[in-house]
């Protein structure tokens, strides 16, 4: 998680893109619960590999391991290098089964891992995928090849950027010899280039397919993600709603609302999450995001996407505000 996270701009300028919320918790928070879910074994160490965040976004990543009864370490990815020298960073972590996972993408699954598998690949059959990586199948529905942003049709099997390898140790040797070899991409380190090593040299990788792939690249589709998270949480009983008052309003579900909130003469929902202390009045938003201590009022919002400590009232639109922000129009 150590890229700048450019297209969720100037939601990424003051913090890091798997820590922006959806339905209330941190994209990456939901990003290892999620994982945990498929793990048959306990997890024991998350390796968060991040750049010059921090001590306050590290403490919080750390707290975000704890939760779910890991340890939590944290490791540095100065340059930007490729996926596969970003992985190396966290070599002290690579030992015994390890999941690795780009953290601006959650996904929905109903599989387990298996003490019996070699390697797993999340994939998710697309109609186009001239835009991702694709990996091809042979016979008996083991991984044979990795394509990236193929032309011409060779596979609909997107890799979403999870892959689970039962020899950690063996992952860690095949990206230090991309490395010592400099054998780079776009003068970047990638893993596609030590997962086909690991294939030609025999290690079996099987497609995780995965039910629902929710990407959270950029506003647009956070939006979208946020949507069917409070979707997902509100039919499996998790989702949470703390408003401190609601008065002359209506609240249509799905909805996270935070804390400390106060909603005043306004329609919120469906598809809404508000964080901890906001405000709204004479507000009618739906399908949105919005940060903690946010002020908004006499306004109409959908699709909008709105940072912590920001002040908004004016015309309706689709919106896109960063933190500390302030607009009246």
């Amino acid at each position: 998680m150590a890229g700048r996270g450019s297209r969720l701009r100037p939601h990424t300028l003051t913090i890091p893109k798997p820590l922006v919320p959806v339905g209330g918790k941190p994209i990456v928070h939901r990003l290892v619960a999620d994982i945990a879910r498929v793990c048959e074994e306990p997890i024991e160490e998350i390796a968060f590999v991040v750049g010059e965040f921090g001590d306050a976004v590290e403490k919080e990543l750390l707290e975000v391991a704890a939760s779910l009864g890991a340890k939590g370490s944290i490791h540095y990815q100065l340059q930007a290098l490729g996926t596969a020298h970003a992985v190396l960073c966290a070599a002290a972590a690579l030992e015994g089964p390890v999941v690795v996972a780009f953290a601006d993408t959650l996904f929905k699954a109903d599989f387990k891992i298996s003490k019996t598998d070699e390697g797993i690949l999340w994939v998710k059959q697309i109609e186009d995928p001239s835009a991702f990586g694709v990996v091809k199948l042979n016979e008996q529905g083991q991984i044979t090849d990795f394509v990236e942003k193929p032309q011409t049709f060779v596979s609909d099997l997107a890799m979403i950027g999870i892959y689970y390898f039962k020899d950690g140790a063996r992952l860690k040797q095949e990206l230090q010899y991309l490395i010592d070899h400099n054998v780079v991409k776009g003068g970047e380190y990638q893993l596609p280039d030590a997962l086909r090593r690991l294939t030609e040299a025999g290690v079996a990788f099987k497609p995780g397919t995965v039910d629902e792939w929710l990407d959270c690249g950029n506003k647009e589709v956070t939006v979208e993600t946020n949507q069917r998270v409070l979707e997902h949480d509100l039919a499996a009983g998790r989702l949470q709603n703390h408003a401190t008052e609601i008065i002359d309003s209506i609240v249509i579900q799905p909805c996270y609302i935070g804390p400390n909130v106060r909603i005043e003469r306004s329609i919120v929902g469906p598809h809404v999450s508000l964080g901890d202390g906001t405000v709204l009045s004479d507000v009618h938003i739906k399908n949105a995001i919005v940060g903690q201590k946010t002020n908004l009022s006499q306004v109409q919002l959908s699709g909008a996407m709105i940072g912590s400590s920001a002040t908004y009232s004016g015309r309706s639109k689709d919106l896109s505000l960063g933190d500390f922000s302030s607009v009246h129009e």
